[in-house]
């Protein structure tokens, strides 16, 4: 539970008592946060459990440890921000490219949310919308995508049918950052 609140940054104010049959033998954890092997509440030998050190030791191993967001949340972050018709795309928590985008149009929607892509297609033609074809598709909910478009004057403003569309280079260039780290590794966030 304790990797929760590691994830989340949160500090601990847990005092957590180590029992007195505990060694106390500091081992190695999750991202270098010691823990200590205890017997279990039962005191039965067979069922040896590992228990978290004081809040003190943790606080100092987040601090030192690669314990961070970035080390520990995806690789890859592509952000959509439709106010501003912007992506952000980010590596290990670097800003490596700021492109403009173009999400839904009047009467449209593109959904808000964080997702992780579940589906790529080097080129992929929309059953929905006359078989427009739809280059480098990352597909990250139902059926929207980031994708390439040939409408590059329009990118910077509402005009899709609810996908995110891209420049056909930057489109290219996402869909090969996206392969090379894989889709798990890789959070898609929309946000108003």
């Amino acid at each position: 539970m304790y990797r929760a609140f590691a994830l989340l940054g949160l500090s601990l104010c847990l005092t957590v008592a180590a029992p007195a049959h505990a060694a106390t033998d500091d081992r190695s954890g999750f991202d270098g946060i010691p823990m200590r092997p205890s017997l279990s509440s039962n005191d039965r030998a067979d069922e040896l459990a590992m228990t978290l050190p004081p809040a003190a030791d943790i606080a100092q191993a987040l601090a030192t440890g690669p314990a961070t967001r970035q080390a520990l949340g995806p690789k890859v972050q592509i952000r959509v921000d439709i106010s501003s018709q912007t992506m952000t795309v980010l590596v290990h928590g670097k800003v490596v490219h700021v492109w403009k985008v173009s999400t839904a149009g009047r009467g449209y929607v593109t959904p808000t949310g964080f997702w992780t892509p579940y589906r790529m297609h080097v080129m992929w033609h929309s059953r929905k919308y006359d078989n427009a074809p739809m280059p480098h598709s990352i597909f990250f909910h139902k059926g929207y995508a980031i994708h390439a478009t040939p409408h590059i004057k329009r990118l910077g403003k509402p005009a899709s049918h609810g996908c995110v569309r891209l420049h056909p280079d930057n489109a290219k260039a996402l869909f090969a950052l996206v392969r090379q780290y894989g889709p798990s590794n890789v959070r898609v966030s929309v946000e108003q």
